[in-house]
């Protein structure tokens, strides 16, 4: 049994490859940003960037998910934006079998790909703010780090390889 936690900021495809990944390989999917409570959805669609107290009962309730993956045997892909090591550090710490894939992209790309986005409460004026308080995953976390300039299906063989 596996679980992927795929991170990176709004916008870098962790919701439209993650889908496909689960559906490949036979696993469950589950969007992070669904589970986010509705005053953070309100708080970010208002144009105000998400506190580390915003983020903490949002990061128990994907940690939620993935336990109760584990304890069923269960293997599966969650997206989550895990910004910071320490939201890592909850997301992970207590998941045995569980591996970081990170989708590394250009700002300049990324918001492109927000303005183009269509009914996502994440405006793309607050991407700045992401890469603000992004601190990438280093040699320690062990990540798989996949550059969101490659094409999408090559993304996808790319992790299908890695988790078949």
């Amino acid at each position: 049994m596996t679980t992927v936690l795929i991170m990176g900021v709004s916008g870098c495809g962790k919701t439209t490859i993650g889908r496909v990944l689960a559906d490949r390989l036979g696993w469950q999917f589950q969007e992070g940003d669904a589970l986010h409570p509705a005053a953070n959805v309100a708080k970010m669609a208002g144009g105000t960037p998400l506190s580390d107290e915003d983020r903490a009962p949002w990061l128990q309730a994907i940690v939620a998910v993935m336990r109760a993956w584990q304890k069923s045997g269960i293997s599966g892909v969650v997206t989550c934006s895990a910004l910071k090591q320490a939201y890592r550090d909850v997301l992970l710490s207590d998941l045995s079998g569980a591996r970081l894939v990170y989708f590394e992209g250009d700002q300049r790309i990324i918001a492109e790909r927000l303005v183009a986005r269509k009914g996502h409460f994440m405006p793309p004026a607050l991407l700045a703010s992401q890469f603000a308080v992004l601190e990438p995953p280093g040699p320690d976390e062990k990540p798989l780090i996949v550059p969101i300039t490659q094409s999408r299906d090559a993304i996808i063989a790319k992790l299908v390889a890695a988790f078949s």
